[in-house]
């Protein structure tokens, strides 16, 4: 099953490591460092086509992609619950 995170983009079930709030967890200024440091290695997919308002952590392989989309965590993780395809 695939998880539909905005503007057309799908990612495997089970490649997801976790859904974020991009407001409340980039208060931490290590997730803040990982964020920067992923856009800086090409790690980050915007999925947003207006401001995100959360983060798709996925696991590929041995590499991890970050997926910013603005659709809420709570629509996210009911998605993730669900079918994913809504």
């Amino acid at each position: 099953m695939y998880l539909h995170i905005g503007q057309s983009v799908l990612v495997p079930f089970e490649s997801v490591l976790g859904v974020f709030d991009l407001d409340n967890s980039s208060w931490s200024h290590r997730t803040r460092s990982f964020l920067e440091k992923a856009e800086k290695e090409g790690r980050v997919v915007n999925a947003a086509s207006d401001l995100p308002r959360s983060f798709v952590l996925c696991r590929e392989g041995e590499r991890s992609t970050v997926y910013l989309s603005q659709l809420s965590t709570a629509t996210l993780k009911g998605r993730l619950e669900g079918n994913g395809l809504e």
